[in-house]
């Protein structure tokens, strides 16, 4: 592959439009998305999961997007509004929010393909020459310029982005590929129990990120056939790849780090414990995702709130944290934060212990609490006394739930207050 400059990439991506998947459900996070999509979901202190994706893609000159909503979408739509609708459409770009709106059929979005299906004529509309589909319920960063020239240089009719995962994580969870050496893609096998490993690293397979690159007019192509297929369960994983791989040129894109050509970030926070860990990463002293590069900023809607404080200086009342992540109108009174991430408008007060917590906006902990390895769910109000994350049994005889690994989450309904504004 040649090396390719800033132009002709620039180039490619003007004429590229992205359309990120988010309706997913997310139900392996159990409660925290009860009344949100997984898209939808807080990360890192003051972001939600859609902003990466979106991010990704102005950060890469990719200006034209769609995102696809269907699952209790009503907190995802009034974020993308927020934070996504000052671009200008007469400037040739813009984030358009794609609803099913059953365009064309009676059902809704029956699958990945299905809901890009259904909205081939906003896409055609833009007259791209290639079409990103994106998963919108990852973490990570990307540059889809360089995906977007390998696809192109390989004149492709698909690219998929993929990268090394060990064989236990990708059982039952991803898209697992085997390919050739020159990265052709030659079997693909959605979610299995038992992934193939590639051949100089038994322990790792290939899997698929859920990001591809179509020629437009092949995508459109492959859709209209798949829509026509009553026993497909119309989705780019289980029916679209494997029905092109053999006659058409297909091909896997390794997702590197492109400053040491390392296993690149990326996170699938599909499960409460994942999640909880991949914010726990975050407060390392040097975390595997840098939030603060500013020439990749995660861009995001973010209220007007006054900066973080932590008040009283007292030996047994000192508002302090440590090897913590404190976001914008946090007050901590007078109470200990440790190897924590409090997201904004958080309120502490005095003589509280909180570690390892990963802590949703609005929450309101008061006097006396010790919270340990737990997910405080957005405007829960944590009773004054209140120990969880010590006592298992306790815990789960309170209603809460409980993970293998040990963390505790806690909502609103859990805790018998009112659900609203997730």
């Amino acid at each position: 592959m040649e090396p390719h400059g800033q132009r002709y990439v620039s180039r490619l991506t003007r004429n590229t439009y992205a359309i990120i998947l988010a309706g997913g459900k997310g139900s392996r996070l159990h409660e925290l998305t009860n009344w949100r999509a997984k898209p939808a979901l807080f990360f890192g202190g003051k972001f939600r999961i859609i902003d990466f994706p979106l991010s990704n893609c102005i950060n890469s000159g990719v200006r034209r997007v769609g995102v696809v909503t269907q699952y209790k979408a009503h907190s995802l739509i009034k974020h993308l509004v927020r934070g996504w609708g000052h671009f200008k459409k007469e400037l040739g770009e813009g984030v358009e929010i794609l609803p099913a709106s059953q365009r064309y059929s009676d059902s809704w979005y029956m699958g990945t393909a299905d809901a890009v299906f259904q909205n081939i004529d906003i896409i055609r509309g833009e007259i791209p020459e290639y079409v990103m589909v994106l998963s919108g319920d990852h973490v990570y960063r990307q540059d889809y310029g360089d995906m977007l020239a390998y696809h192109a240089e390989m004149d492709a009719d698909m690219t998929v982005s993929c990268m090394e995962v060990p064989i236990e994580e990708a059982a039952g969870n991803f898209g697992v590929m085997s390919v050739d050496r020159d990265h052709r893609i030659l079997a693909f096998n959605e979610k299995p129990l038992h992934p193939q490993c590639v051949p100089d690293n038994p322990e790792n397979c290939l899997a698929s990120m859920g990001n591809y690159v179509f020629k437009t007019e092949f995508l459109f192509e492959q859709l209209r056939k798949d829509a026509k297929n009553d026993d497909s369960d119309h989705d780019f994983g289980k029916n679209i790849i494997p029905s092109i791989i053999s006659e058409h040129k297909v091909f896997a894109y390794r997702f590197a780090d492109p400053a040491d050509n390392v296993k690149a970030y990326w996170r699938d926070v599909g499960n409460l414990d994942s999640f909880w860990q991949a914010n726990m990463e975050l407060v390392e002293p040097t975390p595997s995702l840098n939030l603060y590069d500013p020439r990749w900023p995660i861009w995001t809607f973010q209220e007007q709130l006054p900066p973080a404080k932590f008040v009283f200086d007292d030996d047994d009342r000192r508002g302090m944290a440590i090897d913590s992540m404190v976001s914008s109108g946090c007050i901590i009174s007078g109470s200990c934060i440790r190897k924590s991430l409090l997201f904004s408008n958080v309120r502490v007060h005095s003589y509280s212990e909180i570690e390892q917590a990963v802590v949703l906006p609005d929450v309101e902990i008061s006097r006396h609490c010790k919270l340990r390895k737990v997910i405080i769910d957005r405007g829960c109000t944590i009773p004054e006394g209140m120990v969880i994350g010590h006592d298992k049994a306790e815990d789960i005889r309170r209603g809460f739930r409980v993970t293998e690994k040990g963390v505790t989450l806690v909502t609103r309904e859990m805790l018998g207050q009112s659900v609203g504004g997730l």
